[in-house]
């Protein structure tokens, strides 16, 4: 205690009244202090720096996101065009080959119904033509035998006693048979003219008759083409009614998942916000508190200095 108490009154009679120690630690504080402040204000500055390139990158990120949300939706509906286009495209060249396909098993069925006909009409013109001749020369076979016959007789009555008589009556005869050779061919060719008109009024009938049919099967298939084409166009109109349902549901959900996502991020930056002004307050109030443990450090060494 001596000891210190002589050093001490050497260091003030060497020194003065402050002693270099605390003169050192008076300057130490003060370099201390400046220091103090200008690292706070390079740290103010620095993290008003930060919290700017950060809200720049948050605002970028935001609106890279909408942009490419809004890109995503039109390549989405760009390509769900282009599949609703391809679909039509490939419906409607259905469509035509079998439009195409039926108009020509109609047109093989109707030749292959003339081919028929035809062969038909050839056979019993055939038929008919080998009938007629075959009895014309069946008759013209028996009128020989028969005139032959008969002149014969003539010729054997004639020579026996009355050749005139014989000839008269022989021509009588002859004459006769004309006649009714006359009347048959008259007959047969009545007759064939009947059969014709019969068949020529059957083969119209028939004709009518398909017809009738054919435009028939085309009303009745017509009739149920469109019908599955209303049914299929109503089918595909609900279920592109559906999608569009489902993609406004997708969408308003994505756009609700967006505003949440940045109702989460504004809450995340407002409590980033209240940490750094809790930050600062504490700064300011261990600043404050520094300040004032400072004054009353000065106002006590003032006292001490002041006592001594």
């Amino acid at each position: 205690y001596l000891a210190r108490k002589f050093f001490n009154l050497w260091a003030k009679m060497t020194f003065g009244q402050v002693l270099p120690s605390k003169a050192r630690c008076f300057y130490d504080q003060k370099i201390l202090q400046k220091a103090f402040g200008e690292w706070k204000e390079q740290w103010t500055v620095r993290r008003e720096k930060k919290l700017s390139l950060r809200a720049d990158n948050h605002y970028r990120h935001f609106l890279l996101n909408l942009i490419f949300k809004a890109w995503r939706a039109y390549v989405c509906q760009q390509q769900g065009k282009r599949n609703k286009y391809y679909v039509a495209e490939s419906h409607a060249k259905k469509q035509a080959l079998l439009r195409t396909w039926q108009h020509w098993l109609l047109y093989v069925g109707v030749q292959r119904t003339k081919h028929g006909m035809q062969s038909v009409a050839l056979a019993f013109r055939e038929r008919s033509c080998l009938r007629i001749s075959w009895a014309v020369w069946r008759r013209q076979q028996y009128q020989k035998c028969s005139g032959h016959k008969m002149n014969i007789l003539a010729l054997q009555h004639w020579a026996q006693s009355l050749q005139f008589r014989a000839w008269l009556q022989w021509r009588e005869l002859y004459l006769y048979t004309q006649n009714e050779k006359q009347k048959d061919t008259r007959a047969v060719t009545h007759h064939q003219h009947c059969e014709l008109r019969r068949c020529v009024g059957a083969w119209l009938g028939y004709l009518n008759l398909h017809r009738v049919k054919k435009r028939q099967n085309e009303l009745a298939q017509e009739f149920h083409r469109s019908r599955t084409l209303r049914r299929c166009f109503s089918d595909w109109q609900l279920s592109w009614q559906c999608r569009r349902r489902v993609q406004a549901h997708q969408r308003d959900l994505e756009k609700q998942a967006a505003r949440i996502a940045l109702c989460r991020a504004f809450a995340h930056w407002k409590h980033y916000v209240v940490l750094c002004v809790e930050e600062a307050q504490q700064c300011e109030l261990a600043e404050k508190h520094y300040k004032c443990h400072l004054l009353v450090l000065q106002k006590y060494w003032n006292l001490w200095k002041s006592r001594l």
